[in-house]
């Protein structure tokens, strides 16, 4: 399996390319619409055949590229039904899968960053978009965000997956590119907290909106299409 980590400087936003090398077609995990030129230009020179571009959830900090890339290439788009996002083609529900060649990219629901919120399991790595960070997580204080069901969807959710599986998250703000479950529970520091101290630290986190919130938000009800 292909797996690429893309960095996009402006929202510090993590794309992920994913591809299966027999049959090669590819996935993009959280598609940035600035970076479709780069994106496609990596996929052409991998020789892959994009299948699917999906979110992890409606995002506030960048628009999607999703409607752009079907456009372009015919893939097929998904984010979670919970979002109801009309021109996705698939609203995905905790549990569905995803052929991707030999592989199978599995619908874990992980609610709470936003209401949905979801993150993807394929093989041993997880996709965990803006629910887990590196020695984090997402904040939770916008668009139904909610302290105790992110506490609940990494601990109960995430932390259950074998301790060798890596972690991609959807952004880091400290120069760090992957980790694995096991690292996360030992050394993450939101996640050694109780579910109420945990629920007290991030009610307090006082953060400013992300600074494209307004644009990309309705843009992303719409597939990253201005409506």
């Amino acid at each position: 399996m292909i797996v690429r980590q893309l960095f996009d400087a402006d929202t510090w936003t993590y794309t992920y390319l994913v591809a299966d090398q027999h049959s090669h077609e590819a996935l993009l995990i959280d598609p940035v619409l600035s970076q479709v030129e780069r994106d496609l230009k990596l996929i052409n020179e991998l020789g892959l055949t994009l299948k699917y571009a999906l979110d992890t959830h409606v995002h506030a900090d960048h628009i999607t590229a999703n409607g752009t890339l079907r456009d372009r290439t015919g893939c097929q788009t998904g984010i979670a039904a919970a979002n109801q996002v009309a021109c996705a083609d698939h609203g995905l529900e905790c549990g569905d899968e995803l052929s991707l060649g030999n592989h199978m990219i599995k619908v874990l629901c992980t609610p709470g960053h936003t209401d949905g919120c979801i993150s993807f399991l394929i093989g041993n790595h997880v996709f965990t978009g803006d629910s887990l960070f590196i020695r984090g997580c997402g904040r939770t204080d916008f668009q139904q965000g909610d302290a105790g069901k992110l506490y609940d969807s990494i601990t109960q959710t995430l932390f259950t997956l074998p301790d060798e599986t890596w972690v991609h998250p959807g952004h880091d703000y400290h120069g760090h590119t992957i980790s694995t479950i096991g690292e996360e529970k030992r050394f993450n520091p939101r996640l050694t907290l109780s579910r109420d101290e945990f629920i007290a630290y991030m009610e307090n986190l006082d953060l400013p909106d992300p600074k494209y919130m307004m644009e990309a938000v309705p843009a992303n009800q719409t597939c990253g299409k201005a409506a």
